[in-house]
């Protein structure tokens, strides 16, 4: 609290008093105006410094469209615009897409009409129907398509239960409960299943053993047993700065990111396909970001999208937030009068009205998306 503004405490009783020199409603417009945008400038800077930060110690890495050698798995949102098993996806409406994890946010992103496949050599131009795009949204990017890879063993946890012969680093999963499994998304609809019990997992062992092996399936379906990921299987692309080349590439980064936000906040109000309850989250939907695991470039990575879009959303010209008390004072440098201390109050408390109103909603979302 600045002494001497309304502001969230609705301190009217020393509103009610003089002004005194050394207060913050007694000081020119364009000096209070210097104060109000104080909070948003300093999330710019962090977030700014951050990015530059990131880039230089982790820098870029992402595995290639070009390395999907094994294509796609087509599910139903795919497979109702002809999608099909193995197919790679290589553009968004002529745009190529480079990494892999981004072609849903791409597409809603650009309200794509059409993506480019690649069918065995042959590229192949896809129309995207209406409705599409909504319904990809409200699956929150699921049900389309999933990168396939063949499932070979990591490491096997000191925890998991094996509970009859062993299993190996390097064995790649064939079988599951006696259904054969050549990727990883062969077990979409069928891993959850097996809960708290014993399953038989068949292997391939140096390409030409074929074992298998009886494991404990906890209650959460975990057998503890880790499998190669995406990168280690496909391969990534590392891109590494210099603290130098980081400042240009940290900031185009940060700018990225605020400019997605604004296209995305706009859609809400433009598209006929993005709707607010699809898109709308409250502090549940913030903490479904992080990952399950602690991850310091993850954290750093939120901490500095999240200090970009609060700065953002903080400028906006709403009573209660800094761009509301921000407009009110560039309308009083311009028209030289100064709005009154009722007025103020009474727009303070329409802004944090519908500041409280939009968080409820957002909560009420989230808890229907849990129950859903």
């Amino acid at each position: 609290k600045i002494s001497g503004m309304v502001d969230e405490s609705m301190d009217k009783e020393q509103m009610k008093q003089p002004a005194q020199p050394w207060e913050f409603r007694s000081k020119p417009a364009w000096q209070r105006l210097i104060i109000m945008l104080g909070g948003v400038t300093v999330n710019v800077i962090l977030a700014l410094v951050i990015f530059i930060f990131i880039t230089w110690v982790w820098g870029e890495k992402y595995v290639p469209v070009s390395n999907l050698k094994y294509g796609v798995y087509a599910d139903s949102l795919g497979k109702k615009i002809g999608v099909q098993d193995g197919d790679k996806i290589i553009a968004v409406s002529g745009k190529p897409v480079e990494k892999v994890g981004t072609l849903g946010q791409e597409i809603i992103m650009n309200e794509a009409k059409s993506i480019t496949i690649d069918r065995s050599g042959e590229k192949i131009e896809l129309q995207i129907p209406e409705g599409f795009i909504k319904q990809l949204n409200a699956n929150r990017l699921g049900g389309f398509t999933y990168v396939r890879v063949p499932m070979i063993v990591d490491s096997v946890l000191k925890k998991a239960e094996i509970k009859k012969g062993n299993i190996h680093k390097g064995d790649r999963l064939i079988s599951f409960a006696g259904k054969p499994i050549e990727y990883s998304t062969d077990l979409l609809n069928n891993e959850d299943r097996y809960n708290d019990t014993v399953v038989t997992l068949g292997f391939l062992r140096n390409n030409t053993d074929t074992v298998t092996a009886d494991v404990y399936f906890n209650k959460k379906g975990d057998s503890r047993i880790l499998y190669k990921s995406i990168g280690d299987l496909l391969g990534t692309k590392q891109i590494t700065y210099s603290f130098i080349e980081s400042i240009p590439a940290g900031i185009k980064r940060c700018w990225e990111t605020l400019s997605k936000y604004i296209r995305n906040l706009k859609q809400l109000f433009t598209s006929s396909e993005v709707r607010v309850r699809d898109s709308l989250g409250s502090v549940l939907s913030i903490g479904g970001i992080f990952p399950g695991e602690w991850d310091w470039q993850s954290f750093w990575t939120l901490t500095a999208v999240f200090s970009i879009i609060l700065a953002f959303m903080n400028v906006l010209p709403i009573p209660a937030l800094d761009g509301g008390h921000a407009l009110f004072t560039l309308t009083e440098m311009i028209t030289g009068r100064k709005p009154s201390d009722k007025f103020m109050e009474y727009a303070q408390m329409v802004g944090m009205i519908l500041l409280l109103g939009l968080m409820a909603y957002a909560m009420g979302l989230d808890i229907w998306r849990l129950f859903k």
